[in-house]
């Protein structure tokens, strides 16, 4: 898996998921305006909380993550060794958010109807809670050009999620849910602290999220940082048996 075919290979297949995220997101975009319409619902916040999830943000992020991994292998990556420290970061943050977004939606949510639209696209729901987040999670293992991050890279793969939370508490209560006419509107059951539990259960599921994000990230980058160190001493010793070839090559002449 590191060879230049096999990282050719994977590159296009980063291209396909990132084509298939882009498709879902649409399609499911599509389908809640439509039935926003069709019911006489404000499109305007229909839109803006579609893009308040965490599952539409954290894939929106990794299609163009994966998009932009695959172009800058074809055009610049092919003679590097290992990716770009941005691209590293980039990928290791949506890895975390894409492995969240599966977990949290299949062990906490897949049982309960979400307001993402009055009619989820089956196909797309799919995409965006199993498939795309498997597949991220695949690309941890067996992505090119691996780097090593160091540790204190965590905390920028933290941020994103503790802005989304702050911002999901500080809008819930100015929009009124267009299904409902509640006051108030939360992308999921566990943050609303009108539901079973108020307060005291939002910030218990926030916190075993947290801890839960610390986790994955930590993974995330110790496997990168493992992974990454094995390429870069395999292409020091490249570089150290090229040398040793032009010194003998020299030699001879």
């Amino acid at each position: 898996m590191r060879t230049k075919a096999w990282a050719r290979t994977w590159s296009v297949m980063r291209l396909a998921m990132a084509a298939l995220i882009v498709a879902a997101i649409v399609t499911q975009l599509v389908k809640s305006v439509s039935t926003t319409i069709e019911l006489g619902r404000d499109v305007a916040t229909v839109v803006a909380n579609f893009f308040s999830f965490f599952t539409i943000l954290s894939n929106a992020a990794a299609a163009v993550v994966l998009a932009s991994a695959a172009v800058w292998y074809f055009t610049r990556g092919r003679r590097a060794a290992v990716e770009t420290p941005l691209l590293a970061r980039a990928l290791a943050s949506v890895t975390t958010y894409m492995i969240i977004t599966g977990l949290v939606y299949n062990l906490l949510l897949r049982l309960i109807e979400l307001p993402l639209g009055s009619r989820p696209v089956p196909w797309s729901n799919e995409v965006l809670h199993l498939i795309a987040p498997l597949f991220l999670l695949a690309d941890l293992f067996v992505g090119p050009l691996r780097r090593a991050l160091p540790w204190r890279a965590i905390w920028s793969v933290i941020a994103f999620p503790i802005i989304w939370v702050i911002y999901t508490l500080v809008r819930g209560p100015l929009v009124v849910n267009p299904g409902t006419g509640d006051p108030f509107w939360y992308p999921y059951p566990f943050l609303n602290p009108n539901g079973p539990g108020g307060w005291p259960s939002v910030i218990l599921y926030v916190l075993g999220i947290a801890a839960a994000v610390l986790v994955v990230a930590a993974l995330v980058i110790g496997w990168g940082r493992r992974v990454g160190r094995e390429r870069e001493l395999d292409h020091d010793t490249g570089d150290h048996v090229e040398e040793e070839w032009e010194d003998a090559r020299e030699a001879l002449n």
